[in-house]
């Protein structure tokens, strides 16, 4: 199933992009509606949904909710597109999570319970499947999901509300590494890692864990941030937790 859906999409992304190139439809121009297109390339309306999703990411496309697809640019670009840039640069998006993820994953580390961990193990059991079986829009789901009930558990509002009233642009931040379709189960690693440290209860190791994670992600989908030096490893205790950092 897996390299099945992969082919159908690849060939109908490649199609549509010699389609641009070529000219046959041109910088501005309206692409025929889903549903024809979909009857022509003999592809189902969500394989055909990822393709021109690919293109968009490649800055090729411009899709208009309610208006259509409308043909952005006849060269793909060398990274990807970025929608929500009068919001925020992407490499501003992923340090922005980078800082406060991994905050909240210390936190989360030290009041996880069993039944988070029981909810964790079935998120990456679906995530596995998604990312098996191409389905990229429930696997960007699954990561948000994965990473907001982290969130919820370091039971810090204030960066809840930042993260959560972000939401598109977290999963879009989120399905951008995806298109690196070599690399798709990257993320389904790196989730496994970060549970591994927060069923260890391991601050500091689920708080590099996510950072990694993040850092990763970025880069798959073509952007390097800077982070800032970690400093020397000390031998010092780490300082007591307070009783209202437990839920």
């Amino acid at each position: 199933m897996k390299n099945v859906t992969h082919t159908v999409t690849d060939a109908a992304t490649s199609t549509i992009r010699e389609r641009i190139e070529s000219g046959l439809y041109p910088v501005g121009s309206l692409l025929p509606a889903q549903r024809q297109l979909s009857e022509e390339l003999e592809i189902s309306r969500a394989s055909l949904r990822e393709a021109l999703s690919t293109l968009e990411a490649l800055g090729m496309l411009t899709i208009r909710a309610g208006k259509g697809v409308y043909v952005e640019s006849a060269t793909a670009m060398n990274g990807h597109a970025w929608r929500f840039a009068d919001q925020s640069s992407l490499p501003d998006t992923y340090q922005m999570r980078y800082a406060l993820e991994g905050f909240a994953a210390r936190m989360a580390a030290l009041a996880i319970s069993d039944a988070d961990l029981a909810w964790f193990d079935d998120n990456m059991d679906a995530l596995h499947a998604a990312l098996t079986h191409g389905d990229l829009d429930e696997a960007s789901q699954l990561d948000f999901e994965f990473h907001m009930r982290i969130i919820g558990i370091a039971g810090n509002s204030a960066i809840d509300t930042v993260l959560r009233g972000s939401a598109e642009i977290m999963k879009e931040s989120q399905r951008l590494p995806f298109y690196q379709r070599e690399l798709l189960l990257s993320t389904y690693h790196e989730h496994r890692a970060i549970l591994d440290a927060l069923r260890a209860r391991d601050s500091e190791g689920a708080g590099r864990a996510i950072e990694a994670h993040i850092a990763a992600a970025a880069q798959r989908a073509g952007v390097h941030f800077p982070t800032p030096p970690r400093s020397a490893e000390t031998n010092e205790a780490p300082l007591p937790v307070s009783a209202s950092a437990s839920r």
